[in-house]
């Protein structure tokens, strides 16, 4: 959409200074040669109240639109208000009846600059858009500063999954508002994809850059009210900083994800700016990654047994936890190493693995012994995965009843109807099954009511503090109230203290797991822990 010399063009800012003009502008108002002209000066008309609304409508990204005002001689005057990168756009048309046709042609180009330039659910600049924003933002002039971050929503996807398409549709909308909301002068908001926004911020410092990063986060910690329901979606964001990040978009775009990538692996729910050092984690993380493909082959895993203490009966079996010994970075926590196999599609095979080893261990122990296995959400949704739980019982010879599978409700709000149906059949061979870290998502109760779970676990999230903060105690005190109802087994996780399995007794927890009863051992080293009893038994009895 170009300014010929004749015609009445003019671009505004996002403060709604005016950036240029055509030259019928320039003779047609004295206003626009005054420093620091804006749209209000060029145009007082559109500062009434019907009119203003209008002009801040298509600042948060909406359609273009026609706005009559009336001329000092009563003229009529027609604005076309569109949308661009940096602000907004005006075409004016001096006798609306004589130009309505040039007008409506030109509002349909406008139209359609907007529909490719933006989101059509949020209104924000697209990816499109984004990518170039970004290519012509470099080089960046000397002395100057590019910020670009990276936001992608925390626990987003569980609202799609529990609430409907409606509902994460909705979340993305006012997330796009929370976005614009916290915005200055300079700083302009996109949507890439799905879930993912980014914000360009131009001229500033990089202690600015964080300023804006932490109140993008702070945005966030606000609950999205959906139909009356309070949803918590957090906010993480990575920054990097052009140029000492990156001398052209792709370097930078790198440098962010990066960044974001660690202050998701730090939490989320928080801001990261880049540094060298996250990339070597990342080319470690990397390496670690195509090792992973090897270990299973070349047995470098190993499982650990912590003990399960029955308050009434005192140990009642073991929690098997997957470890791995790699050859040259030694023991690899499984919080590192699991989503890796994860997102390689390695977790089924070393799922079976995990469950086959654990089985033939337990067969060893004494014959009324659990043993309790977590399964990973890709290890669930593998085709034929009660077959391959009967198939490997049956190789072992261990009985259906003496193993406990642990589920997290992330598994189940993958595919809700098979998966409960799943859980079903596993009932039906005889299989227990506990629902692990109770009490961290939002749809528990829902999936309480439609199985019946043989054991709850409560989070060590709520076992760390609860001798001494009344909310711990409170919540729970509601879920150990909440499982004898539904007459399923209670285990607290995380019993560090005397004191935190005083408390638990005092309160009729069924079953505790922790340090202070029993570390995770080798399957060796069992015997001569229940020879020499333990700590967990005397203080039960």
């Amino acid at each position: 959409m170009s300014g010929q010399p004749d015609e009445l063009v003019s671009f505004y800012g996002n403060s709604l200074k005016l950036a240029k003009c055509s030259l019928a502008v320039s003779k047609a108002y004295k206003t626009a040669a005054a420093p620091g002209a804006t749209l209000w000066d060029l145009y007082p008309e559109l500062l009434d109240p019907g009119a203003r609304s209008m002009i801040e409508a298509v600042l948060a990204g909406g359609l273009p639109r026609n706005i009559a005002i009336s001329g000092s001689l009563g003229k009529s005057r027609s604005l076309l208000v569109f949308c661009t990168e940096r602000g907004i756009g005006v075409i004016e048309a001096r006798d609306a009846s004589a130009s309505s046709e040039a007008l409506t042609g030109e509002a349909d180009r406008a139209l359609l600059l907007h529909q490719a330039r933006h989101d059509v659910l949020t209104g924000l600049a697209n990816r499109r858009q984004f990518t170039s924003d970004l290519e012509t933002s470099f080089p960046v002039p000397k002395g100057q500063k590019l910020a670009l971050m990276q936001l992608d929503l925390d626990d987003f996807k569980p609202v799609n999954d529990t609430l409907g398409h409606g509902a994460g549709d909705a979340v993305l909308k006012m997330t796009a508002e929370r976005i614009q909301a916290v915005l200055r002068d300079g700083e302009t908001a996109y949507r890439l994809a799905g879930d993912e926004f980014a914000v360009i911020q131009r001229g500033r410092e990089p202690a600015e850059a964080e300023d804006l990063a932490g109140s993008l986060v702070r945005a966030f910690k606000e609950p999205f009210t959906i139909d009356g329901i309070d949803v918590f979606v957090g906010a993480s964001v990575g920054i990097a900083i052009a140029p000492a990040d990156g001398n052209d978009g792709e370097q930078l775009m790198k440098a962010a994800d990066i960044a974001l990538y660690a202050a998701k692996n730090d939490g989320r729910g928080r801001a990261r700016t880049f540094n060298r050092s996250m990339m070597i984690m990342l080319e470690q993380r990397e390496t670690l990654r195509r090792s992973l493909r090897v270990a299973l082959k070349e047995r470098q895993f190993f499982i650990e047994y912590q003990p399960l203490v029955e308050l009434s009966e005192g140990i009642v079996g073991f929690e098997a936890l997957l470890r791995w010994r790699h050859p040259y970075a030694g023991v690899v926590p499984p919080s590192v190493f699991i989503p890796m196999a994860e997102a390689d599609g390695l977790m089924g095979d070393i799922g079976a693995w995990v469950l086959e080893q654990a089985c033939r261990e337990a067969s060893t122990w004494p014959s009324h012994f659990i043993v309790a296995v977590n399964l990973s959400p890709a290890e669930f949704l593998r085709r034929g995965f009660t077959d391959r739980i009967s198939g490997i019982l049956d190789a072992v010879e261990f009985p259906a009843e003496r193993l406990e599978i642990e589920i997290t409700e992330t598994v189940l709000l993958e595919r809700t109807t098979k998966n409960l149906d799943i859980l079903h059949t596993l009932e039906v061979l005889g299989v227990r099954i506990a629902l692990d870290d109770f009490g961290t998502r939002y749809s528990s109760l829902s999936y309480l009511q439609n199985f019946p779970f043989d054991t709850i676990k409560i989070d060590r999230h709520f076992i760390k503090d609860v001798e001494t903060n009344p909310r711990s105690q409170t919540i729970v005190r509601f879920i150990i109230g909440l499982a004898r109802g539904l007459g399923m087994r209670i285990t607290a996780e995380g019993v560090e203290t005397a004191g935190q399995a005083t408390w638990l007794r005092r309160e009729q927890c069924d079953r505790l797991q922790g340090h202070l009863l029993g570390a995770p051992m080798s399957s060796d080293a069992i015997g001569d822990f229940l020879r020499q009893g333990s700590f967990a038994t005397g203080w039960v009895g």
